[in-house]
């Protein structure tokens, strides 16, 4: 990302350089298996109709990327659990005076990760200056800042390149900023119509980026130190809704298209067997 750095750090822009030695980009049919996991928390959203607060907080105001929505708290208009599904809408609304409103829910505090995979079910919206994400940022952030603390970008996709969904990481050595982040991204038939799964498995030695039964990237742990592997300690994770913005909103914003709904059928997280 571009600008405005006021409370974290988005996910951003791919790079298709630099893949050499530490990732792979090769796409591979890697179908889950769950009895090499064990379930360690879940988000089902069968409780509404406000998002559990024992495990997500909000993002508040205008926050990152020059992007256009203000991200509201705990207002249902903008995140909300509705037939067994968290429903995170962007909303061209002019409410309190901001033009375009939104969500961005974390975990921060609540539900560290460390190691295991990380499986998000959700239907994404499309439209020109649309940017859903599924990601996450070290908990140690707010001491060591970014791109330190490091960062797993699970999903991204942008409304004006609708089919392509990218997954990227960020640390100190390999971020868009000195322009050797490292990702990939795969291309898929028309996403926005139904679910998908989007998943990143985490080991200590690399994390392999999936979407439904394809492993697009793999991001390999170097032994070089946090400069290039800052991933073995706790992240939180973050499903937002972004309009607009450094890159979702490099083509404009499409005002026509709105409200745009990102649906959200489950949140699960597991850890190795054995």
């Amino acid at each position: 990302m571009l600008s405005l750095f006021l409370f974290g750090f988005a996910a951003t822009m791919p790079q298709q350089d630099g893949l050499a030695g530490s990732s792979d980009t090769k796409p591979t049919v890697v179908r889950f298996d769950p009895k090499r996991w064990k379930l360690d928390w879940a988000d089902e959203f069968d409780k509404g109709p406000r998002p559990n607060p024992a495990i997500w907080s909000y993002e508040e105001g205008y926050v990152r990327n020059g992007e256009a929505q203000y991200y509201t708290v705990d207002r249902r208009e903008n995140a909300r659990v509705e037939n067994g599904r968290l429903v995170i809408e962007a909303r061209l609304d002019n409410w309190n005076g901001h033009r375009i409103t939104s969500a961005s829910l974390h975990t921060s505090g609540k539900k560290p990760i460390l190691y295991g995979r990380i499986e998000v079910k959700a239907k994404i919206p499309t439209g020109r200056g649309t940017w859903p994400a599924i990601w996450t940022l070290g908990e140690n952030r707010r001491t060591v800042g970014w791109p330190k603390c490091g960062e797993i970008d699970i999903l991204e996709n942008v409304g004006f390149d609708p089919n392509r969904i990218h997954a990227n990481i960020h640390t100190e050595a390999y971020n868009h900023m000195k322009r050797n982040g490292k990702g990939n991204s795969i291309l898929a038939d028309k996403p926005w119509e139904r679910f998908h799964v989007y998943a990143v498995e985490w080991y200590p030695d690399r994390l392999e980026f999936f979407f439904d039964d394809t492993r697009y990237f793999v991001y390999r742990n170097e032994g070089t130190g946090d400069a290039a592997w800052p991933f073995d300690k706790p992240q939180y994770l973050i499903l937002n809704l972004a309009i607009g913005g450094a890159w979702g909103g490099a083509q404009g914003i499409d005002e026509s298209l709105f409200p745009h709904r990102y649906e959200i059928e489950y949140v699960r997280v597991y850890k190795p067997r054995g």
